[in-house]
């Protein structure tokens, strides 16, 4: 009797000395920093901001080749075989393209970097010079990585620019970087030919696909530039070796181009040692990094933060596994039924994700349980309930046998849809729902007693580097983006006009602004801008004012409550913060997108919502409910009344107040995508985009 008290006890004790050490950690600690007056907090463990964690390294290109010596014989960048492609047909006459992918080919540290240093003879050997820019214009895939490198190992500023950016915001970021050599796919490489007339300085461009010679009429059309493909590209190299020609610390390694959410996008200058000091900072985040983690990578290399996740890989000897968001998983769109999606192939132990991409994993996990019922719906409610009991301190949810057991009946199945070995998930690029980061947490959390939790959400900027902020792994707690980097101090500024200040209790409130080495040179040809919000203290710190309200919890971790410009004032003097709003709302089942509007001559909000198809329709059969198409289910009073109901039930479990809440909605049956231009590539909504889009649909919300 006595062993099983004490049996019983042991993980009892050990949750609550664990849980209250959890709260008692200080994680962020308040420091004195020079320019303008504020709350600062910098990282618990470095007093001062992290530029390199290797030694004599202080550009990319060198981290890279020092790397690439090391692990020389060990796998690298894997992309999978295309088998086949098909064009399956449905009912209502649309048709979509599935592919038939097999397993992932390999090349290794040794190989890739033979490519880099081919590409990049290669580029000398088509008389591109240093002076000039070169931009990538492609989907994530390793070319792109190749060519990045290959251009660093010449000095050489990469211009990296969305593949979904419409044709006025291409034409603007080539024209302004008057690029020469332009690496893009063959997806892309017929975007150009459509603007050719409008670009002033492109001379060559390099396609990653080898067909383009088998299209006869591109290269035809094609008499401004030389079209050459990346491959040739490296053979030229490897029969004409060039020199190194390796960039300093202060050269400009990336022009990255904002994803242009609020008009034309800005040019970001990045340093190698911006980028450089963000990567070092997150070398001490992510535990146990290492040569036995496999990283899938499908985010847009465009974006910061799958660039500087990419480099953080490449620089511990990690694998790193080529996707895309389409064929993600097993039931993505572009999978073929029957074939394996990206995930459940390569097994990967790392990813980084967008919350849109984190709520569309819950939204099918949900979708699934709901659609299964029974006793797999009711254990799988119940396994939840538990896992979030352990979390809040309960024992009986953290008792180690009866967690295996749920892990066992129900979490592994749904671990097994990012490929079962997912041991850490880095989310960034927008503010993550409490709902969603807990529920990931929960069901893809650690196979041992303790509950850690797998998402580390972080907070930071293009103009920062991704730097910022971190949560660490043994932070449960949720809404929050952790303490600073080690690379970075996070201050807040008072805003009076908004109504945060630094002295606000019971936590200090105002406009985040970041400072370390990771904040970058400024805006290109845009020095305007670049003075509003960059400024350089008395003490030579360079920061970055990023128009974010945040507030600082005891333990220095930040949390994100508000934005500047999403703050908008009602007729009657209400203040509403629409990313606050649509955050709350956005884990309502019915919902794939949404856009909150308020409008200062009213006393109400309105939204435009974008219905979730299968789980709108999947409700209509049960009600009985007759329609045609989807869009016309999304016109009918009785939709538009349960997709509403479901609005308010989200927002009054958010605590939302009321005149925060929608009072009428528009539903709409077409999603946004980044082809649209109606959401980033990062899916971010465009705000002014879409407000122009439906300018019509919320004029006639106002008026009925």
């Amino acid at each position: 009797m006595g062993a099983y008290v004490v049996g019983l006890l042991v993980p009892l004790v050990f949750t609550i000395l664990l849980q209250n050490s959890r709260n008692r950690k200080k994680r962020g600690l308040p420091v004195d920093v020079g320019g303008e007056p504020g709350y600062a907090i910098r990282n618990n463990r470095f007093t001062s901001p992290v530029t390199t964690a290797w030694e004599g390294i202080a550009t990319l290109a060198a981290l890279f080749e020092q790397s690439c010596m090391q692990h020389r014989n060990k796998r690298f960048l894997g992309t999978r075989r295309l088998i086949a492609k098909e064009i399956e047909k449905y009912e209502d006459g649309r048709s979509f393209e599935k592919l038939h992918l097999g397993e992932y080919e390999w090349l290794s540290y040794g190989q890739v970097f033979e490519s880099v240093c081919n590409f990049a003879s290669g580029l000398a050997r088509l008389g591109h010079r240093r002076e000039e820019r070169a931009a990538i214009f492609a989907d994530t895939r390793e070319e792109w990585f190749i060519a990045l490198q290959g251009c660093f190992r010449r000095n050489i500023t990469v211009v990296t620019i969305y593949a979904s950016l419409g044709e006025e915001a291409l034409c603007h970021s080539l024209n302004e970087t008057e690029v020469t050599t332009v690496i893009c796919g063959h997806k892309e490489l017929k975007k150009f030919l459509d603007i050719s007339g409008q670009l002033d300085t492109v001379k060559h461009i390099i396609c990653m696909d080898d067909d383009t010679s088998a299209n006869g009429s591109l290269v035809e059309r094609s008499s401004r530039w030389t079209i050459t493909s990346f491959s040739d590209v490296e053979r030229l190299g490897r029969e004409n070796p060039t020199e190194a020609d390796l960039p300093l610390s202060a050269d400009i390694a990336v022009i990255m181009y904002t994803s242009g959410s609020t008009g034309l996008p800005k040019g970001v200058m990045m340093t190698h040692g911006n980028v450089l000091a963000t990567v070092s900072a997150v070398m001490t985040i992510v535990p146990d990094l290492g040569g036995k983690d496999v990283y899938l990578a499908y985010l847009p290399l465009a974006h910061i933060l799958e660039l500087a996740a990419e480099n953080v890989i490449a620089a511990v000897g990690c694998s790193i596994g080529y996707g895309s968001p389409l064929t993600l998983t097993d039931t993505s769109n572009k999978i073929k039924r029957g074939t394996k999606g990206d995930a459940s192939m390569l097994k990967p132990t790392l990813m980084t994700a967008v919350p849109a991409i984190l709520d569309r994993v819950r939204d099918g996990v949900l979708k699934k349980v709901d659609a299964t019922g029974g006793i797999s719906k009711k254990l799988f409610h119940m396994a939840y309930s538990r896992r979030l009991s352990a979390i809040n301190g309960s024992w009986f949810g953290a008792w180690g046998l009866e967690k295996l057991l749920w892990n066992f009946l129900v979490f592994r199945k749904v671990r097994a849809i990012l490929g079962g070995h997912i041991r850490f998930v880095l989310s960034g690029g927008a503010p993550l729902s409490g709902d969603t980061q807990r529920f990931i947490n929960i069901c893809l959390g650690s196979l041992l007693l303790i509950d850690s939790a797998p998402i580390g959400q972080g907070y930071g900027l293009t103009e920062t580097c991704a730097g910022g902020t971190f949560s660490e792994y043994d932070d449960t707690s949720v809404g929050r983006v952790g303490a600073p980097l080690p690379c970075s101090f996070i201050k807040l500024i008072d805003w009076p006009e908004g109504g945060y200040l630094k002295t606000d209790s019971p936590m200090p409130r105002g406009e985040i602004v970041i400072g370390g080495p990771n904040v970058t040179v400024g805006y290109f040809k845009n020095e305007a801008k670049t003075e509003e919000v960059y400024k350089v203290d008395e003490k030579g710190m360079r920061w970055f004012y990023t128009g974010d309200i945040g507030r600082f919890h005891s333990d220095g971790c930040l949390e994100i409550i508000d934005r500047k410009k999403d703050i908008v004032k009602l007729q009657h003097g209400e203040y509403v913060s629409l990313g606050k709003v649509e955050a709350a709302l956005i884990v309502s089942p019915y919902v794939d997108s949404i856009m909150l509007h308020a409008n200062p001559f009213h006393s109400y909000c309105v939204a435009l919502v974008v219905a979730s198809q299968p789980t709108v329709e999947g409700w209509a059969k049960k009600q009985g409910i007759a329609f045609v198409d989807f869009a016309d289910l999304c016109q009918k009073k009785e939709t538009v009344k349960e997709i509403h109901g479901s609005l308010v039930k989200a927002a009054k479990q958010a605590r939302l107040e009321k005149f925060e809440i929608p009072a009428k909605i528009k539903l709409l049956s077409d999603p946004w995508t980044p082809e649209s231009g109606l959401v980033t590539a990062a899916l971010k909504i465009k705000r002014d985009v879409i407000r122009k889009t439906f300018s019509e649909d919320l004029s006639e919300l106002y008026r009925s």
